[in-house]
């Protein structure tokens, strides 16, 4: 890979990340307590739907180290996103990236976590479940909005990036215009 190539994908991977890691910080209230919800599982969907498996994992693990050094995770939130990162995820590269799995996998990957939080603290799994139903129903619904403007961006990035390399490639030059 070359040098400007990997700085772009770490950079965008960073960026990623960052962003994870501060949607995984708010959560929208709800009228019923322990309903609230994250906005961070559709954007989480969308990453791994538009970069892949193996760079959302590496997008989620930098978000979750970012969350655990501000303190505004424990290693139970840690635990319980990664288990709804490899559901959500997992899905999405075993079944492939349609309107049916984008809309699956975050309630699935939640579905989850939250049999994961059941046994950490010793709860009803079903009772966290149940609790976790609107936010299932938005990450469904935001996802299914989110992936076609995010893929878009990512095919823009990689048309933009292409577009680079050849125009570099024609001049036998660097290429300073800004991407």
């Amino acid at each position: 890979m070359k040098t400007k190539e990997r700085t772009r994908e770490m950079t965008t991977t960073a960026l990623l990340a960052a962003l994870l890691a501060v949607f995984g910080m708010f959560k929208i209230p709800s009228i019923i307590p322990g309903c609230e919800f994250q906005l961070s599982a559709p954007f989480a969907v969308c990453i791994a739907a538009c970069f892949g498996f193996k760079r959302y994992i590496k997008i989620g693990i930098l978000a979750s180290v970012i969350n655990l050094i501000l303190s505004t995770h424990t290693i139970v939130n840690v635990t319980v996103a990664m288990v709804f990162r490899l559901i959500a995820g997992g899905i999405l590269s075993i079944f492939g990236v349609n309107p049916l799995t984008i809309a699956i996998s975050g309630p699935l990957g939640t579905i989850a976590g939250r049999l994961a939080l059941g046994g950490i603290l010793n709860a009803s799994p079903l009772a966290l479940i149940v609790a976790a139903v609107p936010g299932m129903v938005f990450t469904a619904v935001g996802a299914s909005v989110m992936y076609p403007v995010m893929k878009r961006l990512a095919r823009r990035e990689a048309v933009l990036h292409y577009d680079c390399a050849s125009s570099s490639e024609k001049t036998g030059g660097t290429n300073h215009e800004p991407i």
